[in-house]
Order: C-alpha cells, then sequence, then structure tokens
C-alpha cells in the first residue's frame, strides 16, 4: 500500500471520529410499517429541536408516530448517557427511513384457499446532534 493510501486511511479515522463526538444516534429495525408512512413523519421532525420533535410527535395522528417517538427518545438518552449531551440543545440533525424486508403471509379463505398478503416493513434512523458544541474543523494537509 502507498503512504498516500495510508495517510488517507488515517484522515477519514479522524474525521469519523469527530463527527461521532459531536453526534449520537439510535436505529429501530424492522418496524411493521411502510417506509412511505414512516416518511411522512420524519419529514416533519427533520431539523427540529428536541423538545418540539417531542410535542409534535405527541400530538400527530399517525400510527407512525409512536414508535418514532420511542426512538427520538432512545436517541436522546445514547446521547445524554454515552456522549454526555444537555437534551434541552439537541437537535434533530439526522432522520430517515429506509425499506426492510417484506413479510409473505397466507390468508386463509373458505374450502380451503388462501390469498397471499405482504406486509412491508422500515428501518429507522435518528441521529441526535448537541447545538452548543462547534462542529467540527476541517482538517488540513
Amino acid at each position: 500500500m502507498s503512504k498516500w493510501r495510508k495517510w488517507k486511511r488515517v484522515l477519514q479515522k479522524m474525521k469519523t471520529k469527530k463527527t461521532l463526538i459531536t453526534q449520537a444516534k439510535a436505529v429501530a429495525q424492522n418496524i411493521c410499517m411502510s417506509a412511505h408512512k414512516a416518511r411522512r413523519v420524519v419529514d416533519q421532525i427533520r431539523g427540529r429541536p428536541y423538545e418540539e420533535t417531542l410535542m409534535l410527535l405527541e400530538l400527530m395522528p399517525y400510527r407512525a408516530s409512536y414508535p418514532i417517538l420511542k426512538l427520538v427518545y432512545s436517541a436522546a438518552a445514547n446521547a445524554s448517557h454515552n456522549k454526555s449531551f444537555n437534551e434541552a440543545d439537541s437537535v434533530i440533525s439526522k432522520a430517515e427511513v429506509n425499506g426492510g424486508t417484506i413479510r409473505k403471509r397466507l390468508k386463509p379463505r373458505a374450502r380451503g384457499q388462501s390469498y397471499p398478503i405482504k406486509r412491508s416493513t422500515c428501518h429507522i434512523t435518528i441521529v441526535v446532534r448537541d447545538r452548543s458544541k462547534k462542529k467540527p474543523d476541517k482538517i488540513s494537509i
């Protein structure tokens, strides 16, 4: 391996360590809900402060809001416990929903027949950033 490649790897590790210092995340996988329905809720909370997000999610009439509310709580708890952030200064910096696997079931019908049911799932990731801490400076060579 050339010296440049080794140096490039070292720089990448340093960058990821600095971003990890200012962020905490929580991931929920295989939530029994379509990704489209979860995205409707996640689009409304992206970029908002933590406390405002909690108020919004508690009052939203969607079924997707409860698992996302639990995930936001979990991300804030991770931030306060692992990174010692103040929850009042936290912001939802990144929130994404990806499609998961599709579970296939058979619905029984009369006379021994059945038809397939496809239940979609999704993976939700919430990243919390602290507003009070400065963003990491870029590393120059």
